[in-house]
């Protein structure tokens, strides 16, 4: 007789072990995003190098214009370590000045791309490292220009913003038909770059700090025009090279805009495309991206901006334009 107080090995052997109890469920934490900003020329291209030269797996990079010899070396050199780097250059405008770069990339085993010809052209500036990082530019890699102009780059790792501007390259990368998403931040040319700034626009309840390197788009001018006539200060900094602009200069400055222009290709030359509304108060946003006010640039072209409200990056752009209104040609 088998021992009550025994237990029966064959029993032992059939009983189903105890799982684990289960760690509650909880939702990851979403990284907090941060926003930098870059000011040209006063900082140079170092945070600009600093980021490419970070990647560890990838560098995706969209670009009007490239020239920066520094630049190709770090992208070549990043696909030389085994990285994936793969480069969009314009075409349609730019492919002249483009080609030395196209050539030395691809000899360096970078993929590069000429952009998508069914746009008017390519004028986006964008890097994004590792698909967690991305610089949002107004300026080219065009070393030429970095001494005397004025432009502006935001780096941000935004979860969002960083995905939906990788999904964005893939599809543009291989031509392929894609409403871009927005993210949480982002104006994309040619879908919602119009509709997002004449909103910031029309949004304004103080003040609008505008600086621009063309002026030429009727539907963000009577945007201008009628926040001037609800008492909105409008301050414009403005490159005019050749009187290019003045007619809608006129136009606002007769409708009460503060204007300063700039008109001199060798001298101080304005490359920033930047709108900042309502500074100083808790509903004040930046626009800052590759968007010039002309309607190729917000109806034809591919373009890269977005509008968000990070204080340090707004305290930057109205430190800077301020100064460039005080330096520039009253109008």
């Amino acid at each position: 007789m088998q021992n009550k107080t025994t237990p029966n090995p064959d029993a032992q052997a059939h009983k189903k072990p105890t799982p684990p109890t289960p760690a509650p469920l909880t939702n990851p934490t979403p990284r907090p995003a941060t926003y930098t900003l870059v000011t040209e020329p006063g900082q140079g291209l170092t945070p600009i190098y600093n980021l490419l030269s970070s990647a560890k797996q990838s560098i995706d990079v969209t670009l009007y214009e490239l020239s920066d010899t520094h630049a190709t070396t770090i992208l070549t050199s990043a696909a030389a370590h085994g990285l994936t780097v793969r480069v969009i250059l314009d075409q349609n405008h730019e492919k002249a000045n483009n080609t030395t770069a196209y050539k030395t990339l691809t000899a360096g085993k970078v993929s590069v791309h000429w952009a998508n010809a069914a746009y008017a052209c390519t004028h986006q500036k964008t890097i994004t490292v590792d698909r967690a990082t991305s610089a949002i530019m107004t300026l080219n890699l065009t070393p030429e220009d970095y001494a005397t102009t004025r432009d502006f780059a935001v780096i941000t790792n935004n979860e969002a913003d960083v995905a939906a501007i990788e999904t964005t390259f893939n599809a543009d990368f291989t031509n392929a038909n894609l409403s871009p998403p927005t993210g949480q931040n982002l104006v994309w040319s040619p879908t919602n770059s119009r509709s997002a700034l004449i909103a910031l626009i029309n949004g304004a309840a103080k003040s609008l700090l505008i600086s621009q390197e063309e002026f030429a788009d009727t539907g963000i001018q009577a945007a201008v025009e009628a926040a001037l006539k609800r008492g909105v200060v409008v301050t414009l900094v403005q490159e005019n090279l050749g009187g290019k602009y003045s007619p809608v200069l006129n136009a606002l400055k007769a409708a009460g805009a503060n204007i300063a222009i700039f008109s001199s290709k060798t001298g101080y030359y304005i490359h920033a495309k930047t709108i900042l509304a309502d500074y100083g108060t808790a509903q004040s946003k930046l626009f800052v991206g590759s968007e010039n006010i002309s309607t190729y640039s917000l109806d034809k072209n591919r373009e890269l901006g977005l509008i968000f409200s990070d204080p340090a990056c707004m305290a930057g752009v109205e430190a800077a334009l301020t100064a460039d209104y005080n330096k520039g040609t009253r109008y």
